[in-house]
This record gives structure tokens, C-alpha cells and sequence, in this order.
């Protein structure tokens, strides 16, 4: 049978990765795809020609419009990144009736719901399994493995540079900034770290994974979406001391009320899998009615960990190549007929637990006015903890972890709380999850 031709955009990290990972297993990739698949073109402004045997075997060019054009393509590898050209480029290589796999979870997250709309006019398949948590099948896990059940809600350590920054800040006692550094050093962080340690990156793949576990639109714009730049090594112990780690989280959950999606740092009990996943790990707990909890875990990001996923895209789509469109795997796991609107949540209608740390004058009757303000807002405390004010100082630290109340309430007791004379500076909240699965 003729090989699938595929045009590759993008020679970088990724992109090498994806070529060498077909190159190397092409033999195996046949048997798991039943036809061939070969790279025959490729679009890149700079490369390691060194780094990719049999590079010089294709055709490399720096337009990439002439790969989406070429009519001898028929599958598209958008590995470039970005809004735009990739946007433009995808779009372009729909209208030209090819099938599209890409990592690009931005794209997706902003203009998926376009791209989507485009494909199933043209008839063909646009696949991102690459797109969220790198190596992990997170993508084919919700929208094919668990077809059967109704999702709950899904909690995910999905940005390794954070969780990099966060395990060495608990493990070696470092502050934010110092590890940062060293996370732009070893290649985890970009010059420009915002997207990773603001929580943009986390709020792509989050708005994603909403859409495939609840059947609505791709709506990134109604993510809450906090970073960990505040978050002190202070923070993280006294975390630990109460039996909890601190993980950047993003979160999303079914309510009467509509859908949450937030992505923020979040205490989590240590006894949970998900709060022993450190380093550059990614992981995602999906809990759902029928099967109950289950655990992704692996590299989510590198080079070869996310050809892994571009490539078994490119399998897929081989494999359906001659099936009708209507039969195959929707885009966002449910018919596009029956997407809903299910409103998403305000960050102040969500109702979690909390955990608050504030500097308070060391003297009577200031923990009375704290815990009044909060009784009043109906705010019950689950625990405290009180350091004693160094030598010579006249502030103590008081840190108070609470039970589950809405944000709307929780807003309010923190403003009273921080007008108070005896508080000192603004309230430090952190959100907290038990992620409990009976």
C-alpha cells in the first residue's frame, strides 16, 4: 500500500524529536499503522542538520506555506508554536483537505473551536494528543478510554517548570527566585518564564481538558488563573508541617452550578499520589463515575516524550484514513452537535477549602478579632498554627487552614481581616484541595 507523505512544520525540540522517533521506528510504526508513514518535507528557518540522521534525505525549506500546499502531503505536523502563523498555516492545510496533528496547545486553547469547525466541514482530523502533559495519552484516555463514564472533576500538575520550582523550594529549603534561575539555566524556564510560572501554559492544556471531560466549548478566557511568584519557602513549609504539599494545580469540576476551571497553587494532603509527583513530572487525576479515580503520570514535556504522542497522532490518523467522518473520534470526545452551555463558574461562585497565613502583633486578643471575622462569614477553621515572634520582634505568624466555603465569603473576611491595626501587610491565601475520591 502507498505510504501517508507528511509534511513536517517545525525542526526544533519537538520537531527533531518527532523525526528521529519516525526514523528509528519506522519498521514498527508500519506494523501499528498498516501503511507507511515518511516525513518528505519540511518546513524550518534553522536546525541541527547533525542532530537528524537522514535529514538530508528530504526536502527542508523555510516556507512553510509551501508544505501546507504541496499537493503530495496528506498529513500536516504543526510543530512551530503559537497563535500565528500557526493558526493561518492549520487553517490552510484543512482547506487543502489535509489531516493535521499538532502540539500546539495554545492554538488549540484559543482557536480550537475554529479549527474544529473547519475540519469537520472538510472532512478530516485535526489530532493534539501532544498538546497537554507531553508523553502522557491523557487526550486518548478521556475521550476514548472513559467514553463510558461521566467525568466529576480532574486536577492536574500539567507545567513541569513549576513543579520544578516547587519540589526544590520543599526539598532543599530555596526561595522562588533562586530556583527559577536555575530552572532557566538547566532549560525548564524561559527567558520570559511568565507563561509557566503565571499558570498561561497550565490554563491552555486545563481549558482543553475541561472541553473533553464535560462536552462544552473550548473557552479559555473563562480560566481563573493565578501564578506561584508569591508563594514563599515559608509557605511551603508550614504546608508541610500541617501534612500538606503546595502544587501548582489546575482543577476542574462538574456543579449543579455550572463548570469550574482554575489553575492556581493549591495544598494538596502529601498522602495523595498526585502530591508525590516532583520535579518536571506531570500528572492528572481523573475522577469519574464508573471507574473511579484513575492516575496519569509521565514526562510532560522533552523532546522525544512528545514525538511520542505527535507520532502515535500520526498513527491514528493512518489508521482512519479511509473511514468515514462521521464514524470517527470527535474532536473534543462528544458530537459537535452536542456540545453544551454549560455556564463556566466566576472564581468567586467556586467553594474550596483555604489556607491563610498573616503577620499579626504579638498580643492579646488578636486571634479573638480573627476568628470573630471569620465566624461572622460563616468560616469554620479546620487548623492553627502559631510561631512565636523571633528575638526581638514584635510580629508572630499565624497560619489558619479552613473548611470548604465560597470564594465570594472568603473575600470579604480577608479584607477585614487585613483592616485590622494589629494585622500587618496582606493576608497570604492559598487554595487547598483534598481531591477526595469516595
Amino acid at each position: 500500500m502507498k505510504p501517508v507523505n507528511v509534511g513536517l512544520l517545525g525542526l526544533g525540540t519537538v520537531g527533531g524529536g518527532t523525526f528521529n522517533v519516525l526514523s528509528r521506528n519506522a519498521e514498527e510504526i508500519t506494523r501499528r499503522a498498516g501503511r507507511g508513514i515518511r516525513i518528505t518535507h519540511a518546513a524550518a528557518r534553522e536546525y541541527d542538520a547533525g542532530s537528524l540522521p537522514g535529514i538530508d534525505d528530504i526536502s527542508v525549506t523555510d516556507d512553510a506555506f509551501s508544505v501546507v500546499d504541496n499537493p503530495d502531503i496528506d498529513i500536516v505536523i504543526e510543530l512551530i508554536g503559537g497563535y500565528e502563523p500557526a493558526r493561518e498555516l492549520v487553517l490552510k492545510a484543512i482547506a487543502n483537505g489535509k489531516h493535521v496533528v499538532t502540539a500546539n496547545k495554545a492554538l488549540i486553547a484559543l482557536h480550537g473551536n475554529e479549527i474544529f469547525a473547519a475540519a469537520q466541514e472538510q472532512g478530516v482530523m485535526v489530532a493534539f494528543e501532544a498538546a497537554v502533559a507531553g508523553g502522557i495519552p491523557i487526550i486518548k484516555a478521556i475521550r476514548e478510554g472513559l467514553a463510558a463514564n461521566q467525568i466529576q472533576w480532574l486536577a492536574g500538575i500539567i507545567n513541569g517548570t513549576g513543579n520544578f520550582i516547587l519540589t526544590e523550594m520543599r526539598d532543599k529549603g530555596r526561595d522562588f527566585d533562586d530556583v527559577l534561575k536555575e530552572a532557566q539555566a538547566l532549560g525548564y524556564a524561559e527567558a520570559d518564564p511568565t507563561f509557566d510560572i503565571e499558570g498561561i501554559d497550565a490554563a491552555h492544556k486545563l481549558t482543553i481538558l475541561a472541553s473533553l471531560a464535560f462536552g462544552i466549548p473550548l473557552q479559555f478566557d473563562k480560566v481563573y488563573t493565578e501564578g506561584i511568584s508569591r508563594i514563599t519557602r515559608e509557605d511551603v513549609n508550614y504546608a508541610g508541617e500541617l501534612g500538606y504539599r503546595i502544587k501548582h494545580l489546575g482543577y476542574t469540576r462538574r456543579t449543579a452550578e455550572g463548570i469550574e476551571m482554575r489553575v492556581h497553587p493549591t495544598l494538596i494532603p502529601e498522602r495523595r499520589l498526585i502530591a508525590n509527583v516532583d520535579g518536571v513530572m506531570n500528572a492528572v487525576l481523573v475522577n469519574a463515575d464508573a471507574v473511579g479515580p484513575t492516575l496519569y503520570y509521565g514526562a510532560g514535556a522533552g523532546a522525544e516524550p512528545t514525538a511520542s504522542a505527535v507520532v502515535a497522532d500520526v498513527v491514528d490518523v493512518v489508521r482512519v484514513l479511509t473511514a468515514d467522518p462521521e464514524n470517527r473520534v470527535p474532536h473534543l470526545a462528544f458530537q459537535p452537535d452536542s456540545l453544551t452551555d454549560t455556564p463556566v463558574l466566576d472564581m468567586e461562585d467556586i467553594s474550596t477549602a483555604y489556607y491563610l497565613r498573616m503577620q499579626v502583633s504579638d498580643k492579646p486578643g488578636v486571634m479573638a478579632d480573627i476568628t470573630r471575622i471569620l465566624g461572622d462569614a460563616g468560616i469554620s477553621i479546620e487548623a492553627i498554627l502559631q510561631k512565636e515572634p523571633a528575638a526581638g520582634a514584635e510580629r508572630a505568624s499565624v497560619i489558619l487552614l479552613t473548611h470548604v466555603v465560597k470564594e465570594r465569603r472568603m473575600n470579604r473576611a480577608i479584607s477585614q481581616i487585613e483592616a485590622l491595626d494589629s494585622i500587618d501587610g496582606s493576608v497570604t491565601r492559598i487554595r487547598l484541595e483534598h481531591l477526595n475520591v469516595d
